[in-house]
């Protein structure tokens, strides 16, 4: 049956109005919630936190991994060992070589003993061709004498003076031999020093590769929840190879971005409010932690009103560590959500962003 006209016309007004209304209401509910949420702004962001790397110092075969994903570690527990059987061999080799270099101090100090006794012995022989010396001269006084008076023969005058050349010639020789054996303890002395040395160069060889077995068991940097397993028990990993992603949760945040007629009101410590997608019911509370010097995609060119809008500053909400101490185990990163804060002096938080934690 046709619809009559005035019975379409009495339709299409109604639609009209109902239109209105809903248009009305929608307009009445964006103004409440203009009023309400006036005096703050907001951006959306995801939860962050402080990211350790754990990785090994040395190449070589991961031996084993102790932790799984997810774990929660304390700083110093072990994480993971690596293979040291070349890292034995080698400690091994360093402490006999220690041992050698301090056997070789031992010998060389002998030495020193030794050459200083044949020194004293050389000393002891030069006194006494010293004295050799004095007897032969005066000998020879005497023959002279006598042979000038012509008491004494000229044989054995000469005789005299071949045994006084002698003396001085044994005089100059033991001196020598005195000297060589002087000489000879400061080249042991040089060898104990030289030895000295080797034991310190041995030492520390064996204290490097100590360390560097100390190096073979990772352990973790500091309190935190294991992300991800790089590695695998069995694997060879070069030098700096990583074996674990490590999520410090006492140091978490919010990074979100607000436009730069906002972020340069927004001080330090400014409090901010947290909402996350994921839990809606829940309203976090924090503090800005950094504010950044330099705006983020930002056109080349800022000359006109509109373009200056678009200058978007990045902000950090720092969660307070305590909080996050309590609620250990629901700290996630990488949640969606959205960060508020009071962007105008005396701007009050409404009742939908008052502090709301789980017990």
């Amino acid at each position: 049956m046709p619809i009559a006209p005035t019975t379409r016309k009495t339709l299409t007004t109604v639609a009209i109005a109902a239109a209105l209304l809903l248009a009305a209401g929608y307009a009445w509910q964006q103004w409440q919630a203009s009023q309400v949420d006036a005096g703050l702004a907001s951006g959306n962001g995801r939860i962050e936190a402080t990211e350790i790397d754990v990785a090994t110092k040395l190449g070589g075969r991961v031996e084993e991994i102790l932790v799984t994903e997810g774990a929660f570690v304390k700083a110093g527990e072990p994480l993971a060992r690596m293979q040291i059987h070349t890292l034995q061999a080698q400690h091994a080799e360093a402490v006999a070589g220690k041992d050698r270099a301090e056997h070789n101090v031992a010998a060389a100090r002998a030495q020193v003993a030794l050459r200083e006794s044949d020194h004293a012995a050389a000393l002891a022989l030069v006194t006494q061709r010293e004295a050799e010396l004095d007897a032969a001269q005066r000998r020879l006084a005497r023959s002279e004498t006598l042979a000038k008076e012509g008491a004494s023969a000229v044989q054995e005058l000469d005789d005299d003076r071949a045994r006084m050349r002698s003396a001085q010639a044994a005089l100059k020789a033991t001196q020598a031999q005195a000297a060589a054996a002087k000489a000879a303890i400061e080249a042991a002395k040089a060898q104990v020093t030289g030895s000295v040395s080797a034991v310190t160069a041995a030492a520390a060889t064996v204290q490097r590769i100590d360390a560097e077995l100390d190096d073979s068991t990772l352990t973790a940097p500091r309190d935190g929840r294991v992300q991800f397993r790089l590695a695998q028990p069995g694997e060879v990993l070069g030098a700096g190879g990583k074996l674990l992603n490590l999520v410090d949760l006492s140091d978490v945040y919010m990074g979100f971005f607000l436009p730069e007629t906002v972020a340069g009101r927004v001080a330090l410590g400014a409090e901010v409010r947290i909402v996350l997608d994921a839990a809606p019911q829940w309203v976090i509370p924090a503090k800005v932690s950094f504010v950044a010097s330099t705006a983020q995609f930002t056109p080349k060119t800022v000359e006109t009103a509109s373009e200056r809008q678009k200058l978007m500053f990045r902000v950090k909400a720092q969660i307070d560590p305590q909080l996050l101490q309590k609620h250990l185990s629901q700290v996630k990163t990488g949640l969606p959500g959205q960060a508020w804060v009071l962007a105008e002096p005396g701007a009050q938080w409404p009742a939908h962003l008052q502090v709301k934690l789980p017990e």
